[in-house]
């Protein structure tokens, strides 16, 4: 496999920074686009194992950071689920004028949900694979245990994941309240495929039930079995990545 860091503008001045995952022949004519997951980044483990997995079977992938996380400008506490679905939207451009233009769209957690939303604004995806990703954005002010009276009062609160602080502002949680979920997904017009685990203790299991009843044929769904929310064990992102791998193959 051949990584290639690349950077470009999210639509709002703001310069993002990836990594082009491709078969070591050069780019392939399937090209994938990856979301990561809430406060993560393209480094992580589990993402990139699934890209190694896709490559493996010949699809380009495209891993970046959000506005504000990772290598990526901007700052954290003035992105939201809109300025997520913005930052895929110019991903998916930049492959366009680039490479060529993503037919598959992955996303992990809250990732999920931004692929699901961003999918009918990019002409060329053809079809969306979800990990462990929740039915509806908002739900993540109940998993962060926000305190309502502090994020009126003050404006914003501060939280802590995986130890490390973020600051984030009421405007962050009334963008994710505003999202309605269940209509971009009846309407997907995209092959779908959903991985989540059973065992899920962040995003629970019923998240997969209610996206995949909400979603029109052809779907399908995947249990990743004991794996954990962040897919820390590396045979269950190389089984992942094999099945959305094994699974686009029919619809691109």
């Amino acid at each position: 496999m051949i990584s290639k860091k690349i950077r470009f503008d999210n639509g709002r001045g703001q310069v993002l920074t990836g990594r082009l995952d491709q078969p070591a022949e050069g780019p392939s004519d399937t090209v994938a686009l990856f979301a990561h997951c809430f406060t993560c980044t393209k480094n992580l483990k589990a993402i990139a194992n699934i890209s190694k997995a896709l490559v493996h079977e010949s699809i380009t992938v495209l891993r970046f950071d959000f506005t504000g996380l990772g290598e990526s400008e901007g700052d954290f506490e003035e992105t939201n689920f809109t300025s997520n679905t913005e930052d895929l939207i110019a991903a998916s451009r930049y492959l366009g004028e680039e490479y060529r233009p993503p037919k598959l769209l992955i996303g992990h957690s809250l990732g999920g949900a931004a692929v699901l939303q961003a999918a009918g604004d990019i002409e060329s995806s053809r079809a969306v694979a979800t990990i462990a990703a929740p039915c509806e954005p908002g739900h993540l002010k109940e998993l962060l245990r926000v305190d309502d009276e502090t994020l009126r009062s003050k404006g914003e609160v501060e939280i802590s994941i995986g130890g490390r602080p973020f600051r984030m502002k009421k405007q962050f949680f009334d963008d994710l309240d505003r999202r309605g979920m269940d209509s971009k997904i009846h309407n997907l017009k995209r092959a779908l495929l959903i991985l989540h685990s059973p065992a899920d203790s962040v995003v629970s299991i019923d998240n997969a039930a209610h996206i995949f009843q909400a979603a029109r044929h052809p779907k399908s769904f995947i249990s990743l079995d004991r794996a954990n929310h962040l897919l820390m064990n590396e045979s269950d992102t190389r089984y992942a990545g094999s099945i959305i791998a094994v699974w686009a193959r029919r619809y691109l």
